[in-house]
């Protein structure tokens, strides 16, 4: 060894050598991140688990938190929430996964034991860590390996025969369009309204047909979200913003929508929501805005709606692997494009711009 050089690998049992030392991108600071090299995380509680990332992908929440719009996002943290891989080891505590188990991580950080986590509201968990912490307050996966706090809880076994990117959204993404139908308690009769066809407003898509709603409308900007709904939900109205409220009021029986999903996340939109329910029905707002929005109540008067607001309160991640062992969740066409981790930074470029078709991202290791 040079001088000046420090050693950062470690023998295996098998006599392989491992580094200690794994690259992860950086929030640094508003509008910054950077690929940097970290310490692989240990257990540092006996609830803990060391995951080894073997797929994850960008999020739009990730971009807010590049925007700065996330404020409790922590300067130095590493990103990434959505992610698969093999847990390398346990803290003494953790009872439900052991060393080589495939796992999906969850979004959310939560003890299991709490006022909020005994309701199922684990979104509130009053634990420090609780909530959306990976990626935001503590150190996340767009990395070669997580710590995963409260492993128990934050772990869901993968089935066998399904793909890491078959799973890849279960702890997120899936797991936000499932607490979203339920909590807008949808019937076979209902007309639904969701706006927003991006990565989440699809997976809410597919959540939602399995309710079997009389009428599903999506109303998307985007030509080609509009076409790329159209061929893998034909029975499914896909309608553009302009066209939107026309439509909603035309197929609705009573007056506009009777649920409304809200996930594209833009002043124009959180007015459409509101508009085109019907009186007396449930709006529920998804999307992570960037900046305050306006409940003008004076034009709202006589409606009497019921708005349900996130985060996500993803503890059925168990049930949505189950679905998608049985074929009736199926998300792999909605991840177009595929990068190393050592490229993260093009595939965050290619993501926010847009282009080339890109609905999520994936980011493998080299």
């Amino acid at each position: 060894m040079l001088e000046g050089q420090t050693d950062n690998s470690t023998a295996t049992g098998d006599g392989r050598v491992a580094s200690s030392m794994m690259k992860a991108l950086t929030y640094v600071e508003r509008g910054v991140f950077e690929l940097r090299d970290k310490r692989k995380p240990e257990v540092v509680d006996a609830k803990d688990a060391v995951v080894r990332v073997t797929l994850s992908c960008v999020c739009s929440s990730d971009l807010h938190i590049l925007h700065g719009a996330v404020p409790q996002a922590q300067a130095g943290v590493t990103i990434g929430h959505e992610m698969v891989g093999i847990v390398e080891e346990v803290g003494c505590d953790v009872k439900n996964v052991r060393p080589g188990d495939r796992v999906a991580v969850n979004v959310e950080t939560f003890c299991g034991e709490c006022f909020f986590c005994s309701h199922g509201w684990v979104n509130n968990c009053t634990d420090r860590n609780g909530g959306w912490a990976l990626g935001c307050r503590i150190d996340g996966g767009q990395a070669g390996y997580v710590r995963v706090p409260y492993a128990d809880n934050g772990l869901t076994h993968i089935p066998a025969g399904v793909s890491d990117e078959q799973a890849l959204f279960a702890g997120d993404i899936l797991a936000t369009g499932y607490w979203a139908v339920k909590i807008s308690e949808v019937s076979e009769n209902d007309t639904v309204l969701i706006i927003g066809a991006g990565p989440t407003g699809l997976c809410t898509l597919e959540c939602l047909r399995l309710k079997q709603p009389k009428n599903i409308i999506v109303c998307e900007k985007r030509a080609s979200r509009r076409d790329f709904v159209r061929s893998l939900y034909p029975e499914v109205r896909v309608v553009s913003p302009e066209d939107c409220l026309e439509v909603v009021m035309a197929v609705g029986e009573h007056g506009g929508a009777d649920r409304v999903i809200e996930v594209a996340g833009t002043d124009d939109t959180f007015r459409m929501a509101w508009q085109a329910a019907r009186p007396n029905a449930i709006v529920t707002v998804v999307a992570l805005y960037e900046h305050a929005q306006i409940l003008p109540l004076p034009d709202m008067y006589g409606k009497n709606l019921t708005f349900k607001t996130g985060g996500v309160d993803g503890c059925d991640c168990d049930e949505i692997l189950r679905l998608i062992v049985d074929g009736k969740i199926d998300t792999t066409p909605l991840i177009t494009h595929r990068f190393p981790l050592s490229r993260i930074q093009e595939a965050y470029r290619l993501f926010e711009s847009g282009c080339d078709g890109v609905i999520k991202v994936a980011i493998y290791p080299d």
